[in-house]
C-alpha cells in the first residue's frame, strides 16, 4: 500500500493503528504499507508525542475546544449531517470522538435535524436494525461483490467493487472499477492482500468473474487463483443476497452517502471521492453494529501473508492425481467428468467420498469441484 494515493493522512492512521495491535512483525507490517522500518517508527513516535497531529504534515487546528457554545454544537450537528447523512446516533458518537466537551444526547442531536429539516420522516420510517451472524475474528470471512454500475459523464459506466471483512466491517477494497473483468478484480485483490494478508475465506454471489452463470457450481479463472492461494471460495444461495448482507449493507450507506451526493466526470473523480469515504468509513464514522465503535478499532492484518509465488496444490498419498486437459475434463473409471475450463493442464485429486460406497469425488486443492456416483452411472 504506498503512500502516494490520495488521501496519505487517513493511510498514516491506519498504519499506527494497525501497528499498535502487533498481529504481523513490524517490518513485515512496513512491508506491506511500502514504508521503510525507519518511517514507520518516525509516524509511530509521532503519534506517540503528538497524537492525530503529529501524523500531518503541517499542524492542524483542533476539531473542537471546551468553550463551544450549543450553537456551535447545533451547527457541528448540521455539518455532519450534511457532510455524510448520519443520524441521531452516529453524530453523538462522532461528536464525542473528535472531543467535544458538551455533546448532546442522540435523541436531541435527532430533534436538532429535525428542527432544521434534515430528517424525511418517510425515511425515517423505513429505517429497520439489521441482526446478522457475525464471525468471531478478523479475516476469517471477507465479503466481496460489484455495487450497482452508474454513468460517469466522460469516462463510461462505473462498477465500484467492495470487499468487506465481516467481523469488523473494515472496508479492504473500494474501487472504481471500468470493467468487471477477472484481471481487474485479481489486480485489486492481488493490492489488498499484499497490505492486509490473505483471509481465510472470502464470499461472493454467482456472478461473472467469480461465479460462472452458464457453468453453475464449476470454478472460474479468479476462484482457482484464490483456491491456489489457500483462501476458501464459498457462494451465496440463488436469489439470496442476504448471504452477503453485510456487504449489501454497506452498499446501501455507500449509495446514500456518496453515490447519490455527486454527480462524476471521469473514473478518477468517483475514485477520489470513494477514497475520501472508505477513510472516513473506517477510522470515523461510529457503526451502530459495533456498539458505535468504528472498523479500524476492530481490525487486525492476517498474520498469513501474501506468497511470491503461486503454490501448487498438494494432495495425499491415497488421492488418485489426474490432469484436466484442454476442454476442463478428466476421465475416470471409463468415464468423462466435465469439471471446469478453467483447472485445465491442473492437476485434480479423485478420492472415495466416506459413507457412500461408490461416490467419487474430485476435489482441486481444499476445493470440491465435482462429484460421480459410480452406481448411477452403471445403472
Amino acid at each position: 500500500m504506498p503512500w502516494n494515493v490520495k488521501d496519505t493522512m487517513s493511510l498514516r492512521q491506519e498504519f499506527v493503528c494497525l501497528a499498535a495491535v502487533q498481529t504481523v512483525p513490524f517490518s513485515e507490517l512496513c512491508r506491506r504499507f511500502n514504508i521503510s522500518r525507519q518511517t514507520g517508527y518516525k509516524w509511530l513516535e509521532r503519534h506517540k508525542t503528538q497524537g492525530e497531529d503529529g501524523l500531518a504534515d503541517r499542524s492542524r487546528r483542533p476539531h473542537c475546544s471546551p468553550s463551544r457554545s450549543s450553537d456551535q454544537v447545533a451547527q457541528a450537528v448540521i455539518a455532519l449531517r450534511q457532510a455524510h447523512g448520519w443520524g441521531g446516533r452516529k453524530i453523538a458518537r462522532r461528536l464525542q470522538d473528535m472531543g467535544f466537551a458538551d455533546v448532546p444526547a442522540p435523541a436531541t442531536v435527532t430533534e436538532i435535524l429535525r428542527r432544521h429539516g434534515l430528517i424525511d420522516p418517510r425515511e425515517s420510517a423505513q429505517r429497520e436494525p439489521w441482526q446478522r451472524f457475525e464471525h468471531e475474528h478478523p479475516n476469517s470471512l471477507w465479503q466481496m461483490d460489484f455495487k450497482g454500475d452508474f454513468p460517469t459523464l466522460e469516462g463510461g459506466r462505473c462498477y465500484p467493487l467492495t470487499v468487506l471483512d465481516d467481523h469488523s466491517r473494515f472496508n479492504i477494497v473500494l474501487a472504481a472499477c471500468a470493467r468487471t473483468t477477472t484481471q481487474v478484480v485479481q489486480a485489486e485483490l492481488d493490492r489488498a492482500f499484499r497490505c492486509y494478508g490473505l483471509p481465510a475465506r472470502i464470499n461472493v454471489d454467482n456472478g461473472a468473474p467469480w461465479g460462472s452463470p452458464s457453468a453453475p457450481g464449476q470454478v472460474t479463472e479468479l476462484a482457482v487463483w484464490m483456491i491456489r492461494l489457500g483462501i476458501r471460495v464459498s457462494y451465496s444461495r440463488p436469489y439470496h443476497p442476504q448471504t452477503n448482507g453485510k456487504d449489501e449493507r454497506f452498499h446501501r450507506s455507500l449509495k446514500a452517502e456518496v453515490l447519490q451526493r455527486y454527480t462524476f466526470t471521469t473514473h478518477a473523480h468517483v475514485q477520489q471521492e470513494l477514497e475520501r469515504w472508505r477513510s472516513v468509513y473506517n477510522t470515523e464514522r461510529p457503526h451502530e453494529a459495533l456498539d458505535l465503535a468504528t472498523p479500524l478499532t476492530r481490525y487486525r492484518p492476517s498474520p498469513r501473508t501474501m506468497p511470491d509465488h503461486l503454490p501448487e496444490p498438494q494432495y495425499g498419498p491415497h488421492d488418485e492425481v489426474l490432469r484436466v486437459n484442454s476442454n476442463g475434463l478428466v476421465r475416470f473409471r471409463g468415464e468423462a467428468v466435465r469439471l471446469s475450463i478453467a483447472l485445465k493442464g491442473l492437476p485434480v485429486a479423485a478420492r472415495p467420498k466416506p459413507d457412500e460406497d461408490g461416490v467419487i469425488e474430485f476435489w482441486f486443492a481444499h476445493h470440491r469441484v465435482a462429484k460421480l456416483d459410480l452406481g448411477g452411472a452403471k445403472r
